[in-house]
């Protein structure tokens, strides 16, 4: 069985006073988070609860209102900020050119950052039961503030189906957000895993800029998500950002914010799109391929200017990371390979020739055997071939690099 995790949004209504005492506590909760997290970059990143709390949990207890639960919480909040940080970046070493023009990759660890991590927006992580349970026949819940537990009532919009079935509430975090207050709570469900066996269907998804996905199926069929407004609106987005810039006022600063998260709420639900609908096309037991994009950019020479840096700021590993968790939810899978000469290869011949591959004309023309087609296509054709691969048990596939048929 696999684990299956959601996060679910509830809108809280206190009253003045519920709503003061939610604020009082966040401010107190991101106050030890800073003061943790100083600690842990002081003492050579140690992410050991047990060391942490060893060091810091009879000082908070002397000094904060925090209860002891929520004491604990500050230790898990900031361990896990760390070990994500952590692993964002392993993910994204450092890169630089060498005496010898070559490009050199140096792993990043936590010793790299110069400063502790920050908490800079108040917040509350909550224990289910212990900071937080549902009462009242489920109308009202129940919440941890510095002083006693305080009632409020809540909506559940969108989200009521996850309190009907098999799903396990965890920990949740209380979020302030323009003047109204949420309760997002992580849930977990059990669902079975992915079966190899029973031949499954396999996809492999191409990801870039002109077209954001173009997925390759084992049928020999072929779907394109267009990316073409994706990019208009992307620059329309900067050249409101580069107006607010140049002014440089206060509120020209605030709306640049404004101006990010609503181009993020736009990327997020592109991303939640696309995902839903591979699932859909596709649906259960199916084995989806995408090229690991570590480190990986793409080349831009066809689109304007100001869009040059497009494959910087498209969330690439968003899309990832929806497909993921959709596909389980489904008994799917999601596994990624290495994406070298996937844009290069014959899928016909085998032939791997960079040259072949015309960015002018979006097309792959292959100078052995003659194949020719959407240079998208072929690299969504090859993602599935080393899906094939993959079920058949090779563990890292790859393309090896021919210059001749074979």
């Amino acid at each position: 069985m696999a684990k299956l995790g959601r996060t679910i949004k509830l809108r809280l209504y206190p009253d003045t006073n519920q709503a003061n005492q939610f604020l009082a506590m966040s401010h107190e909760y991101q106050r030890l988070a800073n003061l943790v997290s100083q600690w842990i970059f002081d003492h050579e990143f140690q992410l050991s609860w047990l060391k942490i709390n060893h060091h810091l949990y009879k000082i908070f207890r002397q000094e904060s209102v925090l209860n002891i639960q929520m004491v604990q919480s500050v230790f898990r909040t900031v361990v896990a900020r760390y070990k994500t940080v952590q692993e964002q970046m392993k993910q994204h070493p450092y890169r630089y050119k060498n005496e010898e023009n070559k490009w050199v990759q140096v792993s990043k660890d936590l010793t790299w950052l110069v400063k502790p991590i920050q908490f800079h927006r108040p917040q509350a992580d909550l224990v289910r039961q212990s900071n937080y349970s549902f009462v009242d026949k489920m109308r009202k819940i129940s919440i941890t503030t510095l002083g006693k537990r305080t009632k409020l009532g809540f909506t559940d919009k969108g989200f009521e189906k996850y309190f009907s079935e098999d799903w396990k509430l965890g920990t949740a975090k209380l979020v302030h957000n323009r003047g109204k207050w949420f309760l997002h709570i992580g849930i977990t469900k059990e669902v079975p895993d992915f079966e190899q066996q029973g031949n499954p269907q396999i996809v492999g998804i191409d990801r870039g800029l002109r077209f954001l996905a173009t997925a390759f199926d084992s049928k020999g069929e072929t779907l394109f998500f267009d990316g073409k407004k994706i990019l208009h609106k992307r620059k329309k987005f900067l050249e409101i950002r580069r107006q607010l810039q140049s002014k440089g006022t206060t509120s020209a600063k605030r709306k640049l914010n404004q101006l990010a998260q609503r181009e993020n709420r736009w990327m997020t639900d592109i991303n939640h799109r696309i995902a839903k609908t591979l699932v859909v096309a596709y649906g259960s037991h199916t084995l989806f391929v995408l090229e690991d994009l570590t480190n990986v950019t793409f080349n831009t020479d066809d689109l304007p200017k100001a869009l040059r840096n497009s494959h910087r700021s498209w969330s690439f590993f968003q899309l990832e990371s929806f497909l993921t968790y959709k596909a389980q939810a489904i008994q799917s899978k999601v596994v990624k390979v290495d994406p070298a000469f996937t844009s290069q290869r014959c899928p016909k011949c085998g032939l791997v020739e960079k040259a072949n591959r015309h960015h002018e004309t979006h097309e792959y023309r292959c100078k052995q055997c003659q194949y020719r087609c959407n240079d998208d296509r072929l690299g969504a054709m090859n993602i599935e071939m080393l899906g094939q691969d993959w079920l058949s048990g090779v563990k890292h596939p790859k393309i090896k690099k021919l210059t001749t048929a074979g």
